[in-house]
Parts: structure tokens; sequence; C-alpha cells
């Protein structure tokens, strides 16, 4: 399991020009979900992210969490995190979990989100064409693999 994290001032998700998700000050985190995971994969990552020191103490030091600061988390489902781009310039997707193995599992994410954030993320839609609109702070923004 992968996730991109990136720290922003706001972050929105539009389907079909209605927005199903926002933001102010907190995460956006894109999740991408590989073949081989499992839940321990979901909740390894969710608490890390929930507790990565990302956000700015008075002296300007990346020391305190997106709980720390009272922020929100929107989480994105975004198979092409998979995406492979070794062989030619198109990308394959082998590697990325077919929906029915991947949506338990970003349903845990969310869940384990929600319990170790203290209240429910927001969130695109899952396997939906989606606009994402993202006002990065810094810019910060991390890389993560759950193994």
């Amino acid at each position: 399991m992968r996730v991109v994290v990136q720290r922003v001032l706001d972050a929105s998700v539009t389907v079909d020009h209605t927005v199903v998700g926002a933001i102010g000050k907190g995460l956006c985190v894109f999740l991408g979900i590989g073949l081989n995971d499992k839940e321990k994969d979901a909740a390894f990552l969710a608490k890390k992210v929930v507790r990565l020191r990302v956000f700015p103490d008075t002296a300007g030091k990346m020391s305190l969490s997106v709980v720390d600061v009272q922020g929100d988390i929107l989480v994105v489902s975004q198979f092409t995190l998979y995406g492979s781009c070794t062989n030619g310039c198109r990308p394959d997707f082998t590697q990325a979990a077919s929906p029915q193995i991947a949506l338990p599992l970003y349903e845990m994410f969310l869940k384990e989100i929600e319990k170790e954030l203290g209240k429910v993320p927001q969130k695109g839609k899952f396997q939906e064409m989606m606009k994402v609109s993202i006002v990065n702070d810094g810019p910060v923004t991390l890389l993560i693999n759950s193994q």
C-alpha cells in the first residue's frame, strides 16, 4: 500500500461538478492499493499518516501532527500510484489491486483514519473520475509505503 501525503491549506474533490469532499488545513492523502496489500497495511499507514509530524511548531520546526493542529484529512483513492513506466511510455497498472480487492481495504483505511484522528475523514469517490484541488502548504509532500 502506498500513500502520497500533502500538507495543505485546503483541498477538495469534485465528481460530476459536485464537491464530494473538502477540508481546510490538514492532509490530502492519495491512497494506492497493490496486489499484495492486506488489512495490516491499511492499519499501519493510517496510524503513520495521522501521527506524521509535518506541521510547524512555534519555532517553525515540523514537530506537530494533524491531530495537534486540529486539522482534517482528505483521502483520495488513486490506483495510478501503482503504475509502472519501466517499459515504454505507457504506464502499466498490473501491480494495482482490482476494485474487488481494493475497495474493502480503502474502506478499512478510512475507518482506521477516523479511529486515529477522532473524526470522520473527508474522501473522494472510489473508482470515479475526480477533480482534485489542492493548495499545498510548504510545499510538503511525502511518499510512504507500507512494505
